[in-house]
């Protein structure tokens, strides 16, 4: 991972030693390297470099203030799918006019606060959107199989997602004959963590064919939404770079001169952050061996979850040479669910030794929970040589704020 490695013995996050930041912030802690996602968000920028575009970070991907405003200072804009990212946007300093609402089940509310901030854009999933006066593209889902994991495929239809490919003309030409409804693109988004670009690129091929059949109609659109999904590396996916992406892409969207909307999130902070964790315990069964961590499943619920794979490795760099041993790391989680990896060989650690799980910046703590009653840990934001904890780890007292007694 770029900005995470070993300097004079200890893993760092670009110049700051996480042994020296463990004693200073505790664990577990999630860590982001700002340079990381900088480099990441300009890579898009890059690739699509010669069209008219929009990078719309996937804020449910990390949604924190400290992540969203480093962003947003560099010229992202911001996909939401709910009020309250909505909310966190607009707080990080996302220009409402670069901001798009997807998702599902808007609210009657969330669509208020929305058209009130101006937003530059609904991705509408639904004739019962319809009804609001506002600027919207249609989610066409393009029944293309994205190849990925079941739960994070959303461009099949038998996904909730979307309108099937085979309405689309006769529902933009509806939404185009309702008063106040400005109709002004088209979207798709078929799927995340994807390691191949030609399921994309011929979703988008399908997309474009419906935009010149619309214009057709005159029905003018004037913006692509491809969605997001590009993949990272987790363990040996060899994803296409953001350049390899635009390449394939490039050439249908150019054909129909639209201004091109990017809904990126895992690929810009994923490999940005690492979730920082001490051991607790070694214990072996007899069966099996397990390392115990102070980090579980409420604070990463991917591997519980999706059977995800996050590398594993010790922040004492001499423990790399250790001789390794085939462990269960899991965490202190009631429950057998609780688990960071299973069965997986890894150079043998010790109690109060730090290790840190990587590729943990996407969908870690943005998918945390308070289960058994713990707070959630700490974020911290790393600038060379400098840190800023962008999210303190919750008290108790934090815990049952809101919470009365009987």
């Amino acid at each position: 991972m770029a900005h995470f490695d070993y300097r004079d013995g200890y893993l760092c996050c670009e110049q700051v030693d996480l042994r020296k930041l463990a004693a200073e912030v505790g664990t577990p802690a999630y860590v982001y390297s700002k340079a990381a996602l900088l480099e990441s968000l300009a890579a898009y920028d890059r690739a699509f470099r010669d069209v008219p575009h929009v990078v719309c970070y996937s804020v449910k991907a990390n949604s924190n203030l400290g992540v969203l405003s480093v962003l947003a200072k560099a010229g992202a804009g911001a996909d939401i799918v709910s009020g309250g990212e909505l909310f966190r946007a607009l707080r990080a300093g996302v220009p409402a006019k670069k901001i798009i609402f997807s998702g599902v089940g808007k609210s009657r509310d969330e669509l208020r606060d929305a058209l009130k901030a101006e937003i530059l854009m609904f991705n509408v999933e639904s004739r019962s959107e319809m009804g609001v006066r506002a600027p919207v593209a249609l989610r066409v889902n393009p029944d293309v199989d994205p190849q990925t994991h079941p739960y994070i495929a959303t461009g099949l239809k038998t996904s909730k997602f979307g309108i099937p490919y085979a309405d689309a003309l006769q529902v933009y030409e509806e939404a185009a004959a309702l008063k106040g409804l400005s109709v002004i693109g088209a979207d798709m988004h078929i799927g995340s963590q994807l390691t191949q670009a030609t399921p994309v690129a011929d979703a988008v091929a399908r997309v474009v064919g419906l935009v010149k059949s619309l214009r057709e109609r005159r029905i003018e659109v004037r913006m692509i939404d491809v969605g997001g999904g590009l993949g990272i590396r987790y363990r040996d996916e060899t994803p296409p770079t953001q350049e390899q992406y635009a390449m394939l892409l490039l050439p249908a969207l150019r054909e129909v001169g639209v201004t091109v909307l990017l809904e990126p999130g895992r690929s810009i902070v994923g490999n940005a952050g690492a979730l920082l964790s001490r051991v607790l315990y070694r214990k072996d069964t007899g069966t099996k061996k397990f390392v115990v961590i102070d980090a579980a499943m409420n604070d990463l619920i991917r591997p519980s979850l999706y059977d995800a794979h996050h590398d594993i490795v010790p922040v004492d760099e001499r423990r790399r040479s250790a001789p390794t041993e085939k462990v269960d790391v899991v965490g202190p989680i009631c429950e057998s669910g609780d688990f960071l990896a299973k069965d997986r060989e890894l150079p043998k650690v010790e109690e109060d030794d730090l290790v840190a799980l990587m590729s943990a910046g996407a969908y870690g703590f943005a998918m945390a929970s308070n289960y058994n009653t713990r707070p959630r840990a700490a974020e911290v934001l790393v600038d060379g040589s400098r840190y800023t904890i962008v999210r303190r780890r919750e008290t108790y007292e934090d815990l049952v704020a809101g919470e009365t007694t009987l």
